[in-house]
């Protein structure tokens, strides 16, 4: 069995931990100007990456093919790039990175897209 559906989960998991430290340290701080990185980070790193764990666990074989293997790291790279991107933007005005990492985000989506096509919803 394929180990990406707890790779997917270990990091849904730590962006969830991140989301909501920086959610308390905006409320502690009273400055919510970094909301849009922040909810970017909670909604595609907690939330779409746990939604793939799932789906990757209850269909083993689909998460055995090469094409999860690079869906996998474009969602990783999309991540990694997005969210200091959009923090970039928000802070320096430079949109570039965020820009490469949404786009390697959409990508992301159009392969698991592509992945749920081939192999179905069921078992």
């Amino acid at each position: 069995m394929t180990k990406l559906p707890q790779y997917f989960l270990m990091l849904a998991v730590l962006a969830a931990l991140m989301g909501m430290s920086w959610g308390i340290h905006m409320a502690i701080s009273q400055d919510h100007s970094l909301a849009p990185a922040h909810a970017h980070l909670n909604l595609v790193g907690w939330v779409t990456f746990s939604i793939f764990a799932f789906y990757y666990h209850l269909m083993p074989s689909a998460a055995a093919s090469g094409l999860a293997k690079l869906h996998f790291g474009l969602a990783v790279a999309g991540l990694v790039l997005m969210i200091p991107g959009i923090y970039l933007a928000l802070t320096q005005g430079s949109e570039p990175m965020a820009a490469i990492g949404s786009i390697l985000t959409l990508l992301s989506m159009l392969t698991f897209g592509v992945v749920v096509l081939r192999h179905g919803l069921q078992r």
